[in-house]
């Protein structure tokens, strides 16, 4: 019975994906983008504000700042440039490499980084940032 349930289910109520990776809310302000939802972003993916903002820092080419919660960008940047950065840093230092859930964690052992999953065992060296 559950399995000919299922199979009448439409497609979007049986596919879920645990993991989803927020989108943006953010402004512009003057020559300044600010993103006002950054550090729910960040506490989504389980990582530490230095190496989130440095990396979006340098991918975009510009400098910043975190403020109450918000990463202010110094010129103006599109929301989607913005997304597709986070988006890649996901997959970069967040997703991992052989089971592909985020279930994971940055460790530094003798001065090298590492991705190590929780979930399946697996570590992979990563670069710095």
């Amino acid at each position: 019975m559950l399995k000919k349930a299922r199979e009448n289910l439409p497609e979007i109520v049986s596919v879920r994906d645990r993991f989803e990776i927020p989108k943006i809310k953010g402004h512009l302000q003057g020559n300044k983008t600010i993103v006002s939802n950054f550090n729910q972003i960040r506490l989504a993916l389980h990582r530490n504000l230095p190496h989130m903002q440095k990396y979006l820092l340098k991918e975009l080419a510009t400098s910043g700042d975190f403020s109450r919660g918000m990463l202010i960008f110094n010129r103006k940047v599109s929301s989607s440039e913005i997304n597709e950065k986070i988006r890649q840093y996901a997959i970069k230092y967040v997703l991992c490499y052989d089971c592909g859930k985020p279930d994971t964690k940055i460790i530094v052992d003798s001065g090298i980084k590492y991705l190590k999953c929780q979930a399946c065992g697996a570590k992979h060296h990563i670069n710095r940032y």
